[in-house]
Order: C-alpha cells, then structure tokens, then sequence
C-alpha cells in the first residue's frame, strides 16, 4: 500500500514511453510516494493517449489518499523531439506524434502547471540528481527501452542545444546502410540495439528456422515477449538470444565510445528496461566495446555504470523538472 503524505504539496513525475505509461507522486524531497502504470495505447492516436496520461495521473495521485489540488507541478518525458519552452512535441516516432501540443492539452484536462521535456532529458535529469547527487561536472546518460533516448548534462546543467532537440543519442548512425528505423534514416543506434530492434531480430530469426527457448515460453509469434522473457532465456544458456544480446551489448558500446570522443564526460550512465533486465550480461560487454573503440588514452578516469532507477529513472526526473520549474 502506497504510503500516504497527509495534505503536503507534491510533485508528478511521468514516463511516457512507446508502450506504457508511468506516474510517480513524490514529496518535495523526492520520496515516491506512490505510482501507478498503464499501456500507452498509442495506436489510438494522440488525443486518446493524453486522456490516458491524466487518467494514470489522476490514479496515482489518489492511490497517495491526495487529491489534484496536492499537485504544485506535473513534469513529463515524451519520446522524441520536444520544445521545452511550448511544451509541443515536434517528432515521437515511437509514438506516431508530429507537432503535439502536449503541455497546453494536459493543463486542459488537469488544471495543473505541466513541464514537457524530452524522455532522455528527464531520465538523465533524474539520475543526475536523484542517484548521483549532482556531483559530476558532465554525465551523459543512455536509457535503452522501447526506443532509445538520451541526456547530457554539461558543467552542471542540462544540456539542450540550439534547437533544444540535443541528446538524441538513439539517432547517431552506426550503420550508414543498416536497418531501418522508426525516424525515417538506416542505421540508426536505435534500429540496431533498443528493445524493438533486439526483439525484431529475435521475432526474424524464428521465422527463418532459428531454435529457441522463448517459443517454449512464448506462443511462436512471441507477439507478448519482454526484456523479462530475454532475461529467462540467457540464463538457461539459449545461444540464438544470447548471440543477439551480445550484439546489441556491442552496438551500445561502439555508441559510449562515441560518447567518450564527443563530450568525454566524467560518468556515463546506462539505463532504461534492457539495461535493468540485462545488467549483468550486458554491462560487461559495452564497458570493453566502448574502451576498444574510444580514442587511446580519452577513457582514462571516466566511469561508464548501470543506473539503479530503473524504471523510476524518468519519474523521479519529471519530479525533478517540475520542482525546478515551479520555484
């Protein structure tokens, strides 16, 4: 039972990602005090899936014994291209979304202050603050989920670019003539290594004939498989699924390394579902990837880690946006 927090004013974080979405209540502290998920639906079309952000909302905030008026702010991570300052969504390829009024239709519904900032952003700000105390002078952070994003924070602060559309780490091309992905380019990190591309490999090479534990677990379209599923079927030593990881382990190291030769921050953080399923078989992986391909000598001294957030990553972040927005 989520613990209750009488009548303070509180903070909403949301996660809204290509298949669910995530709303945390936290104190101005930043303790959670409760949270509530739901599918995202998004097929449905935008209208549909912001109905379905303030319904998640609206149950979070109850299941805290709170009420809408407890809110002070509301700060959400949308995947994609976003203009903080309107609170548009330009793209969301995961999501099918061009030119989204996100903020302006979610303060409609829910009479509240909203804050709209790209999901990548959010996860790296929620880290930042959250996990490492803001103590680094640079961190970038990688979150590896339904698609890929990422966030910069450079001297402190986070960083947004000139059209504040900066951090799309999940589409850097590493294959000029690779697959093709949701953006519309080849090649993207994100068509090679988020859980989608893993799980389009795994779904192709079943259909060509390759053998494997998840057809056992799964039905043989595995139309219902889960980062979980990828988890069950290293451990019990599948060699087809353990290939394709270690391949997607390798394409997120060659894009650390870029990291490093780019902005040679002094922590790179992983994060987002594969990353929180596939810890241990992955982090190993990408860590010697990423020092084999890294310019010689420009690795020395940087720290590339695992976020223990997990999922809470883009919550505790969007809290964080909002408490900083609402001073």
């Amino acid at each position: 039972m989520a613990e209750t927090a009488g009548k303070q004013e509180c903070f909403v974080g949301i996660d809204l990602g290509g298949t669910k979405i995530l709303a945390g209540v936290f104190s101005p502290k930043l303790k959670c005090l409760g949270k509530t998920k739901m599918s995202t639906k998004a097929q449905r079309g935008p209208e549909a899936v912001i109905q379905r952000i303030a319904k998640c909302l609206r149950d979070a905030v109850d299941e805290c014994d709170l009420e809408l008026k407890n809110v002070k702010g509301v700060g959400i991570g949308a995947p994609g291209a976003v203009d903080p300052e309107t609170g548009n969504v330009i793209f969301a390829p995961n999501l099918g979304w061009h030119d989204i009024p996100l903020k302006k239709e979610l303060e409609k519904l829910l009479d509240l202050p909203v804050f709209v900032e790209n999901d990548g952003n959010i996860c790296a700000l929620g880290v930042y603050e959250a996990e490492l105390k803001s103590k680094p002078s640079h961190m970038a952070g990688v979150f590896i989920g339904t698609g890929i994003g990422g966030g910069l924070i450079l001297n402190g602060q986070l960083h947004s670019g000139h059209n504040r559309t900066a951090g799309e780490i999940g589409h850097m091309v590493l294959e000029v003539n690779g697959p093709k992905c949701s953006c519309g380019n080849r090649g993207c990190f994100e068509a090679l290594a988020s859980r989608l591309a893993i799980f389009h490999r795994i779904q192709s090479g079943v259909k060509d004939g390759q053998k494997t534990i998840l057809t056992d677990i799964l039905r043989d379209d595995l139309t219902d498989l889960r980062s979980g599923d990828l988890r069950k079927a290293v451990r019990r030593k599948d060699k087809f699924v353990e290939r394709i990881i270690e391949q997607a382990a390798e394409h997120i190291g060659i894009a650390v390394a870029n990291l490093i030769n780019l902005i040679n921050p002094d922590v790179i953080v992983l994060g987002g579902g594969v990353i929180n399923a596939l810890e241990d078989e992955m982090m190993p992986i990408i860590i010697k990837k990423a020092k084999e391909h890294a310019l010689s000598g420009t690795s020395k001294g940087i720290e590339i880690i695992a976020s223990q957030l997990g999922d809470n990553a883009g919550i505790v972040g969007g809290a964080v946006l909002a408490r900083t927005r609402t001073k």
